[in-house]
């Protein structure tokens, strides 16, 4: 078609109005989600509450409108749209080893950094504070998970650390800070830190042990020399790095800064970074050492020993996230469904849709609950608990295994209720849905958490003692739940590698139905005990049963949906 032609052709098919065509107008699709409330979800302000962090509500209702803001909904998609480029020289040819990141992850990490939802806990002395930014990380977190990572990793770096106090006295109070320093500087003049860690290697993965990084003393007592190559080291412009490697008394772990007290770069070469399914904002690289200096944290031959803590709360932040990921989806879903229409009525008014979104709230309710309640753990924990310790030692690996499994299944039939439009990048579920399964692989994949979950009830009988304690808190309130506890109970005295998923998904699933008939909604409650231990359930969403009240359960998880 020549130029006139078309410039005829656009002429007679534009009409008098703005932007307009003659051919259609566009009805029948929802505006746009944003802006919306991050935090107005029943379930976890009650947990909030419940889980000792009431005084942090104000800020967290703040922290929501943000989070749900058009502004902060963009940084998450602008940072994943354009994602992290590695420098390994300079201009002149100079190793330098950065990576750079899009203007829009470093205002995301300012807020999260800002908010206290890195290490800031460890310096704040209320009960709760490691509640409340459990609590922050559910809404901030529903911008985009990969910011979360380093934030993550700063916050377990400091119980590892205070294993070696001279270290933990210099870094800290940087780590613990509000403020975002980003930028590689010598760590003592920044006004904050952020921490990253090195653990796995290309021939052994999840099993650390057979790392064959070298660490070889100095002359400098404590002062250790490091030769190997790591294959998953997160965000790598972190300011400092807790590394495992073998040193002559065994596998140790030793702190790595990437600039040295004096100011010179020490040796971090980045050889690449990861080309990952999801969670492309974030930087994963494989760094090599050659002669890089580290600092010993703990005892030579301890270094499982010194990480276990930092595990521990990464895998409460796995179980945060994925419940995160649930229900921002879940708002996603709820938000297309209430504003779209097919055959003749809206998606919400459809009774089937209404079942596929009430079984979703029931998992995201269930999620979310856990979530604060390990959370409310490891607060107590850290304050010298040892009952809840011990509850927190099996119920997190319980968390881990069961909610981030969850994660990618729920995804995808939140992603359905959208159709075609939620195929569509532009949608952001696509994004979500490359998330999900990292969170069930990040810190030890489902085998490596069932088998963590015999290998605690093995060695200490109190952790047994503990969750079965936390069970009976709901004894009797309701016969489905009653009834999977003693099928549990039995499970335990034959319990087996071969079993092992199937026992941890049973301890699960009882912990997730205690907690939700002593503090949910009965309509809530009942529901997610006749359909996950019950039995009334198909083997896909939306197959509860034909009693269950879905419009309690949907006016409780999406506000304004009927």
């Amino acid at each position: 078609m020549t130029t006139r032609a078309q410039e005829r052709y656009e002429d007679e098919a534009t009409v008098d109005r703005p932007g307009g065509y003659a051919t259609h107008d566009v009805t029948n699709q929802p505006p746009p989600p944003a802006p919306y409330d991050a935090a107005d979800d029943a379930s976890l302000l009650e947990g909030l509450r419940r889980e000792g962090a009431g005084w942090a509500e104000e800020g967290l209702r703040r922290l929501g409108l943000r989070a749900g803001s058009a502004q902060a909904q963009e940084w998450g998609e602008l940072a994943n749209r354009h994602e992290p480029v590695l420098r390994t020289h300079d201009r002149y040819g100079k190793r330098i080893d950065e990576v750079e990141y899009h203007p829009s992850w470093h205002h995301l990490m300012s807020v999260a950094v800002g908010e206290g939802l890195a290490a800031s806990p460890w310096a704040d002395d209320r009960p709760g504070a490691h509640v409340a930014r459990t609590a922050g990380g559910l809404v901030w977190g529903h911008t985009e998970a990969g910011h979360g990572c380093p934030t993550s990793m700063t916050y377990a770096a400091v119980p590892a650390l205070r294993r070696q106090p001279e270290l933990a006295k210099v870094y800290e109070p940087l780590l613990t800070s509000r403020e975002y320093d980003p930028g590689l500087r010598t760590p003592t003049e920044k006004r904050g830190l952020l921490a990253g860690m090195g653990m796995t290697e290309k021939q052994g993965g999840s099993d650390v042990r057979t790392n064959t990084t070298a660490a070889t003393p100095t002359a400098e007592p404590g002062v250790y020399a490091l030769r190997g190559h790591k294959w998953f080291t997160s965000a790598p412009m972190c300011d400092v790095f807790l590394v495992l490697a073998q040193a002559p008394g065994g596998l140790s772990c030793f702190l790595v800064p990437r600039v040295l007290p004096d100011g010179t770069r020490n040796t971090f070469r980045i050889q690449r970074l990861k080309d990952k399914l999801g969670n492309r904002s974030n930087a994963s690289s494989e760094p090599e050492f050659d002669g890089t200096v580290a600092w010993l944290v703990g005892p030579e031959g301890q270094g499982v020993k010194t990480i276990i803590e930092m595990v521990n709360c990464t895998r409460l932040d796995c179980v945060m996230a994925s419940a995160t990921l649930m229900r921002k989806t879940l708002v996603e879903a709820g938000h297309h469904v209430r504003h779209r229409s097919a055959f003749g009525a809206r998606l919400i008014d459809q009774p089937l849709m209404r079942n596929v979104l009430a079984d979703l709230a029931l998992d995201s309710e269930a999620a979310t609950t856990l979530t604060l309640r390990l959370a409310g753990a490891a607060d107590r924990a850290a304050r010298g608990d040892a009952g809840e310790a011990a509850f927190r030692r099996i119920a997190t690996a319980v968390g881990k295994y069961w909610v981030t499994k969850r994660g990618p299944a729920f995804t995808a039939e939140a992603l359905e209720c959208l159709g075609g439009n939620g195929y569509v990048e532009e949608s952001g579920m696509p994004r979500h849905y490359r998330e999900a399964p990292l969170l069930s692989i990040w810190e030890g994949s489902g085998n490596v958490n069932a088998l963590d979950v015999l290998r605690a009830l093995g060695r200490s009988p109190r952790t047994a003692h503990a969750l079965f304690g936390e069970l009976a808190l709901a004894r009797g309130a309701d016969a489905r739940l009653d009834a999977a506890v003693a099928r549990l109970e039995t499970g335990l005295t034959t319990a087996s590698e071969t079993g092992a998923r199937r026992l941890v998904e049973l301890m699960a699933l009882t912990l997730q139905a205690s907690l939700l008939v002593r503090h949910a909604p009965p309509a809530v409650a009942d529901a997610f005990c006749a359909s996950r231990l019950g039995g009334d359930w198909g083997h896909a969403f939306g197959t509860l049963p034909d009693g269950a009240d879905l419009g309690g359960i949907l006016a409780r998880a999406l506000p304004g949906a009927d």
